[in-house]
């Protein structure tokens, strides 16, 4: 053919080279394409993985009991069975799965029942159990073995060993059997041998059951460790967490695709139908003016919107005013529990100040509402150098890996710690200091960086939320250090003057012959305070704290006033109710004492006990007084007007030649003061 053959020849090769590509083209299953990109999972090294697996089996075991209104009984065991070879179970006490349904919950990924729901949940995805057992079924060859009852006298258990089919995405059940669970009620087992490597740490499973106790007090967990060790994380209230309640979606700041793919699936006739049923916080009302800003008929068919129609939609509502999503979609830990959490799991830290946690209203980004909250502990032993400890939380669950891609991080950094006693190089960055920061966020929909939910994507409107949270935080940590700063300085001045005129009043009485001078009116009039010293003492035979709080009347007159404390209400019994100098609680916990005649040089002890659950959340210095000036008291402030009480009147004066011992220090704090009282006014 020669040259004039060459193209047709090339040609010709390019169509075969074509064709047969074309033949290699395939179905890829999505368990396939996992098995191959294990690190998207988070399955990335031996010791992330081992950690993973454990992680997905108690998050799932948290929501199952949870959704079934069951106080979470869960034991974890890792044993090695050799290198880098781990055996690991995880057993709950769990409403248990029904028969049927076992296999594809543990043998088949993107199998759930949360994906599309409207409401908070630690798995979503229904990727998380099954990619365990898939990653144990390829990196040992074993089956995962399950076992599982539900609740009923009749009930019998099952249990059987499940693998995964990679090519199909099914699960391939083998020893499928009913037995008699004796000593089980109801619940979940799973075992699995899996490669892995077990270490101890920051980014271990000690760790990640230890955060996850903070945020779920509810809980009780077992964990027995490789070396033999049983680590108990005991429940610390039997307060269950408030049940999240599906909503529908949320139409602010909803993408186009979601709008069209909502319009298309709706069961309505009409576009303003389809807003106002198909959707929350959509009155009648607001969606005509939608579809009036959107210019979109009301009267059309929703399923005729199209990319123009939904994005008028889109347009209208940005425009309008929605109310904020109902709150019962989400379960946030709340501030007590946040408090009663990290004060039963940090308690060997014995830190000094536990800040007022935050938990911040709802919010919503792209249709899915979100609320953030915080808690900072500081102080005792906790240790001084390096950074602060950050603990992130996603829907009561710890994030502990990829915490510089972590919103919760950013957030962090761009707060100048230093306005709050915190040491901060260049005023951004995590700070430094003797402290422990708790941030979560709980939403419908978490936006995670990556199948792997190891961090929190970057978004300005859940970035705000934890700015603020954090700084109502750090302004209680503030006021605590002002305080306490204080107090330290009247103390040295105490100190000083209880060695110095003493020693001089001996002294001149040597050399005059005379008796030694009673001074400690003197010494009162120097000090011309009223001080509160606080103690706390639990009393282990009846799981109850007793809280005391010694009075001093440092001043040359006596003063009668009123002492405010909020208490628990769960907590409050006899032991207050009938404590000396008590005059009257209501049902908020707020109670009151009355200390009248408090002579000069004297002192008296007010003191209560409180029992349950609840007891040892109360905050010793949240501490009020009514009926003398605040001026002259060292460890109790005002008495808040927002409290809701009517305290007692002022009725003493200041003596005339009483001169407040202020300086620099002081204004500046009190300035301080005021400028915090602004900002929080300005984060509501």
């Amino acid at each position: 053919m020669g040259t004039d053959g060459a193209p047709s020849e090339r040609t010709g090769v390019r169509r075969a080279t074509a064709e047969r590509l074309a033949d290699k083209q395939h179905e890829i299953s999505v368990t396939e394409f996992f098995e191959k990109n294990k690190q998207i999972l988070g399955f990335d090294s031996r010791q992330k993985s081992l950690l993973m697996g454990v992680k997905e089996a108690v998050d799932n075991s948290l929501d199952a009991c949870e959704e079934a209104e069951i106080l979470p009984d869960i034991i974890v065991k890792v044993e090695k069975t050799g290198d880098d070879e781990y055996k690991v179970s995880i057993e709950d006490n769990g409403p248990g799965i029904v028969h049927r349904a076992m296999p594809n919950v543990f043998g088949r990924l993107l199998y759930g029942s949360r994906f599309h729901a409207m409401r908070q949940s630690r798995g979503q995805q229904g990727i998380g159990i099954s990619a365990t057992v898939m990653y144990a079924n390829i990196s040992t060859g074993h089956p995962a073995h399950i076992q599982s009852r539900i609740e009923g006298e009749d009930e019998v258990a099952w249990g059987m060993d499940i693998s995964i089919d990679t090519k199909t995405n099914r699960p391939v059940v083998t020893n499928d059997r009913a037995f008699n669970w004796e000593e089980k009620a109801h619940g979940t087992f799973i075992e699995y041998i899996t490669k892995g490597r077990y270490i101890t740490g920051r980014q271990s499973i000690f760790e990640y059951l230890k955060e996850t106790a903070i945020v779920n007090p509810h809980a009780k967990i077992v964990f027995h460790d490789p070396d033999g060790k049983i680590w108990t994380f005991e429940r610390a209230t039997e307060t269950k967490p408030p049940k999240a309640q599906e909503i529908k979606p949320h139409p602010a700041g909803m993408e186009i695709g979601d709008m069209m793919t909502y319009s298309s699936l709706t069961q309505t006739k009409t576009v303003r139908d389809f807003l106002r049923l198909d959707f929350c916080r959509m009155t009648a009302r607001l969606a005509e003016e939608v579809c009036a800003k959107g210019k979109v008929d009301p009267d059309s068919d929703p399923h005729a919107l199209g990319r123009e129609g939904s994005m008028g939609l889109i347009k209208g509502i940005s425009e309008v005013k929605l109310m904020a999503p109902p709150s019962e979609c989400l379960s946030p830990i709340g501030e007590t529990l946040i408090k009663k959490g990290l004060m039963h799991i940090l308690d060997g830290e014995k830190p000094e100040f536990y800040a007022t946690p935050v938990t911040r209203p709802a919010h919503v980004v792209n249709g899915n509402p979100f609320t953030v909250e915080a808690g900072i502990v500081y102080g005792g032993q906790i240790p001084a150098e390096g950074q602060v400890t950050v603990m992130r939380f996603a829907n009561r669950v710890p994030l502990l890996f990829q915490p510089g891609a972590d919103i919760i991080t950013k957030a962090i950094g761009e707060i100048d710690w230093r306005r709050y006693g915190l040491e901060q190089r260049g005023g951004k960055g995590v700070p430094f200091g003797p402290a422990i920061f708790l941030v979560h966020v709980a939403s419908t929909k978490v936006p995670f960086t990556s199948e792997g939910k190891d961090a929190i994507a970057a978004i300005p409107e859940i970035e705000e939320e934890i700015i603020t949270a954090l700084k109502g935080c750090a302004r209680s940590l503030k006021s605590h250090l002002n305080k306490m700063a204080k107090k330290d300085k009247t103390h040295e001045k105490f100190d000083i003057v209880q060695k110095i005129l003493p020693d001089l009043a001996n002294k001149l009485a040597e050399e005059l012959g005379r008796p030694v001078p009673d001074i400690s009116r003197t010494i009162s009039k120097i000090m011309n305070v009223v001080w509160f010293e606080p103690e706390r003492k639990r009393e282990q035979e009846n799981n109850s704290v007793r809280f005391t709080y010694t009075i001093f009347n440092y001043t040359v007159r006596p003063h009668t006033f009123m002492v405010h404390l909020a208490l628990p209400p769960e907590s409050v019994g006899d032991a207050v109710t009938k404590s000396e100098f008590f005059d009257s609680v209501n049902k908020d916990g707020k109670a009151q004492w009355i200390i009248r005649d408090l002579q000069p040089t004297s002192s008296v002890q007010l003191s209560f006990e409180l029992t349950g659950d609840m007891a040892d959340t109360f905050d010793m210095d949240e501490v009020y007084i009514s009926g003398i000036n605040p001026v002259i008291v060292m460890g109790a402030e005002s008495l808040p007007g927002d409290w809701g009480i009517k305290g007692m009147e002022i009725t003493e004066e200041i003596d005339e030649d009483f001169v407040e011992d202020t300086d620099d220090t002081e204004e500046a704090e009190a300035a301080e003061e005021e400028e915090f009282e602004k900002e929080a006014s300005d984060d509501e």
